[in-house]
């Protein structure tokens, strides 16, 4: 039988700023890696889908 790989993470948005001009709010995204113990932190959304995607990649191997 084969062992399932699980890859988990804890996503956090914090507002870093809003734009006085547009209202445009700014978000600094940390993102957990919980098997690894790893933060790592994005400005843009995409950028922090694109970081567990590619982790979870790691695990499919």
């Amino acid at each position: 039988m084969e062992r399932n790989q699980i890859a988990s993470f804890v996503v956090r948005f914090q507002l870093a700023a809003i734009e006085k001009d547009s209202g445009k709010k700014q978000w600094r995204i940390k993102v957990t890696h919980v098997q690894e113990e790893r933060e790592t932190l994005f400005e843009r959304v995409e950028e922090a889908m694109e970081y567990m995607e590619a982790i979870a990649e790691q695990y499919r191997r």
